[in-house]
């Protein structure tokens, strides 16, 4: 068995490892960089592809999968919803950013008609190479991927988290009796706090500005904690105005035919059915002049209806901006957290309105990626991937000098033998 790093070395984004086994080879996600410039994985020709198994969604993991169907007819599996997401999102990718891309509609289509769903826990095979969808606990249909062949077993956990958040169960709990495995280091350097007692704060906060004629604006990922703010709101009896905007809505609407994807479905349709929808620029303008809470993409304020909301509400200390999703350094959210500014209409400008953070992570802290590693196999390699500012290398480090496992953290193009 042998590995080879494509991409999220070192780095939030591009995701994508390619393992050979008897002879075959299957890709594990094919993501892209989404930064000031969208960044590609390392290449591999679709002809050395025989398979690509698909984690989840979000673009850094999926984002480049089409490529493969401009001449090809690849299978590509995954669990739904993740398709139905995935052909969302990435046709919203391409309604934004297509000049810069190397395929079209019609190669996505490609990819849609070559999908093949699976179920959680039940294994299937690619050519002699055994391969279990594990619960990942990330978004809606997230996934990880476990991999037998040669004897040889290995963990792919992609995005991955193993507390339960009101959208979703904990992931499933990693093998310990593994060859390697190859895990993501999102927050390796913190950990989180503690979820019941932040959505506590989270709503209180919300109250507050409420009640002072404020309005707060949430912007969210469309897929996944866009919907995880919703039922936090509605399980905390939040009882003013909740508007949703953008693909937030699309996302709703597809997880209303996916109810074995969440943890609890009727809280779902009952924050649905009280949530306030956002169809036209009318109802948008109504909403920033409403005391409410305004939930809209995108998480890092890189566009969408969120930047409109932006320009409306932040030059007003009554109103309040409440970070939920990971901002990436550089991104205009990030620099909001840093600095308190943003451009609005072409200029940088302070920001008035009241701004935070509130860390509803859909991934594992620093401890539970160390409580993982702990209940290895003393015989595992391990491989640190999916992580900034140097955690990819601070995890492998802690794995290497704590626990005394064989660890590294991948630089793009690495090769390494399992066993």
């Amino acid at each position: 068995m042998e590995l080879r790093f494509l991409g999220a070395c070192s780095e939030v984004g591009r995701s994508a490892v390619a393992l050979r086994a008897g002879g075959k080879c299957v890709l594990m996600d094919y993501g892209v960089l989404l930064d000031d410039e969208i960044g590609f994985p390392a290449h591999i020709p679709a002809k050395e592809v025989d398979a690509i198994l698909l984690t989840h969604a979000h673009l850094d993991h999926s984002g480049l999968i089409p490529l493969f169907y401009i001449r090809n007819g690849i299978p590509v599996h995954a669990v739904e919803p993740t398709f139905k997401f995935s052909d969302l999102l990435i046709k919203d990718f391409l309604h934004l950013s297509g000049y810069y891309l190397p395929y079209e509609y019609v190669d996505l289509k490609g990819m849609m008609g070559h999908a093949v769903g699976h179920r959680y826990s039940e294994p299937f095979e690619i050519n002699g190479i055994e391969v279990t969808f594990l619960n990942a606990g990330h978004i809606p249909g997230s996934c990880q991927i476990l991999i037998e062949a040669e004897g040889k077993r290995l963990l792919y956990t992609g995005d991955f988290n193993t507390k339960p958040s009101r959208l979703l169960s904990g992931a499933d709990r990693a093998p310990s009796d593994l060859d390697a495995i190859v895990i993501e280091s999102t927050y390796a350097n913190e950990d989180h706090p503690d979820r019941e007692e932040l959505e506590k704060e989270f709503v209180s906060r919300c109250r507050e500005v409420v009640e002072r004629g404020g309005t707060v604006l949430v912007p969210a990922f469309g897929v996944g904690r866009s919907q995880e703010v919703l039922l936090i709101l509605e399980a905390h009896g939040f009882d003013y105005p909740v508007y949703v905007d953008g693909m937030a809505l699309d996302a709703i609407e597809l997880l209303a035919g996916h109810p074995e994807s969440l943890r609890d479905f009727e809280l779902f349709e009952r924050a649905v059915r009280n949530a306030r929808w956002i169809n036209d620029w009318r109802e948008r303008r109504l909403a920033v002049k409403t005391p409410s809470v305004i939930i809209s993409p995108a998480g890092m304020l890189k566009g969408g209806a969120a930047v409109f909301y932006m320009e409306s509400i932040s030059q007003d200390e009554r109103n309040a901006i409440y970070l939920v999703s990971f901002q990436i350094p550089g991104t205009p959210g990030s620099i909001l957290l840093d600095k308190k500014r943003f451009v609005i209409k072409g200029k940088e400008r302070k920001v008035l309105a009241e701004v935070d953070k509130f860390a509803f992570s859909s991934h594992c802290g620093r401890s539970d990626l160390e409580t993982i590693l702990s209940k290895l196999d003393g015989r595992a390699k391990v491989f640190v991937v999916h992580g900034a500012e140097g955690n990819c290398e601070r995890l492998a480090s802690w794995a290497s000098g704590e626990l005394g496992l064989e660890a590294h953290a991948p630089r793009p193009g690495d090769i390494h033998k399992i066993g």
